[in-house]
């Protein structure tokens, strides 16, 4: 009876007192164009990606976008012909000027793209653009998604503007698990908040940054966060401390093409750096796989033991349960409308939040047996002290 209220409780907080992280209303802010479009630099960091380009570059490549543009992707060590395949897409979708280049293997004290990355950067700078584009190589674009994107950034005075791309969504498993991953992060990096300037919370979408080259020079981006496996937010971490002002919202169309159609997709995806997040702490670990237990599972168990059983509290522990459950599944609901997932998936999600808790569990116990972050053939250990 008493964790089931104790469930209760952190369900009204949730509700009204994280920043409303399961509104779904947080899109692109109020914008204007520009008299004049400042010129843009868009980074690509690809690694084997020869299986979605033909769905994103050419989306890039085909932006209308009135001022000075340019494409730069770093093919990052491919073995599956990324590069030739990029410099073909340029030849026959015309548009935006394409580089192709690769920076060689990453220092050890680097992830593999955020190397990438400061390659291309370095390039984008000898030719002066104002923004940075940071997407990813499965992102595919709206035509109008980088004029929109500067129009944003230019009417808000903001350094970084950063849109959570939507997520593919089509096989049994991506419906039960990709509408809870958006929300979890919404829920760990209320959007509302992130906007705020001057405020503690600072995150982004790595898939979809835009960002003021200057804003990253003064944040010494990305060599300040060069062994981050969590980059986006470490990233707008930096941004934001250097005093940089930043927003995150959800897009509307701006789209990841990648597919993770069986679990193990999944879990490989969440399980690469969920105790990252935790800091590779043990005592974060406990915390947090305690913390999803009460928040998450003790509501569903809690309504059903207490309607089969007859013992003293047992109503009560019935209706607590019953009631967070309740809370759970209504803010649930609006993230599954944004992923146009029907409702009825929503009382699902403590099912759903035991699988990421043995992901994160499973996270650490890799790490422990000295696996790390592995990601597209390469294994990150923890970083160094004192870096982000």
């Amino acid at each position: 009876m008493w964790t089931a209220a104790g469930s209760l409780a952190a369900w009204l907080w949730l509700l009204l007192g994280q920043g409303f992280f399961w509104r779904t209303d947080v899109t692109l802010p109020p914008r204007r164009e520009p008299d004049a479009w400042p010129s843009v630099c868009v980074v690509v960091p690809a690694r084997d990606e020869a299986a979605v380009l033909p769905m994103s570059l050419p989306s890039l490549l085909t932006q209308d976008y009135p001022g000075r543009a340019e494409v730069v992707l770093v093919d990052d060590g491919s073995t599956d012909g990324t590069g030739e395949l990029a410099r073909a897409l340029a030849r026959r979708h015309a548009g935006l000027p394409l580089t192709v280049s690769s920076p060689g293997e990453p220092p050890a004290d680097w992830t593999g793209k955020l190397w990438a990355v400061r390659h291309g950067i370095g390039l984008a700078r000898a030719r002066g653009p104002e923004f940075l584009l940071l997407t990813d190589a499965d992102i595919a674009h709206a035509p109008d998604s980088l004029r929109e994107l500067v129009a944003a950034a230019r009417t808000g005075g903001y350094d970084l503007v950063s849109q959570m791309a939507r997520l593919r969504v089509a096989s049994t498993w991506e419906r039960l698990v990709v509408p809870a991953f958006v929300y979890f992060f919404a829920q760990l990096y209320p959007f509302r908040r992130v906007g705020v300037r001057g405020g503690r919370t600072a995150a982004a979408a790595g898939g979809c940054v835009l960002l003021r080259a200057d804003a990253a020079e003064r944040a010494r981006v990305p060599d300040a966060v060069r062994g981050a496996l969590i980059d986006d937010v470490a990233l707008a971490r930096a941004v934001k401390d250097g005093g940089g002002h930043i927003w995150l919202g959800l897009a509307e169309r701006v789209d990841s093409v990648r597919p993770y159609p069986r679990l193990r997709d999944l879990w490989h995806m969440v399980a690469r750096s969920a105790y990252a997040q935790l800091r590779h702490s043990p005592p974060l670990l406990a915390g947090t796989v305690a913390g999803l237990a009460v928040v998450y599972l003790v509501p569903p168990v809690a309504s059903v033991a207490g309607l089969v059983s007859e013992g003293p509290g047992s109503t009560a522990a019935a209706v607590a349960g019953g009631v967070a459950w309740l809370l759970m599944t209504a803010t649930y609901v609006p993230m599954l409308r944004h992923y146009r997932q029907p409702p009825w998936l929503a009382p699902l999600l403590p099912f759903t939040a035991l699988l990421y808790l043995l992901m994160t569990v499973d996270s650490a116990v890799r790490h422990h047996r000295g696996r790390g972050a592995a990601w597209k053939g390469r294994t990150y250990a923890r970083p160094a002290p004192g870096q982000r």
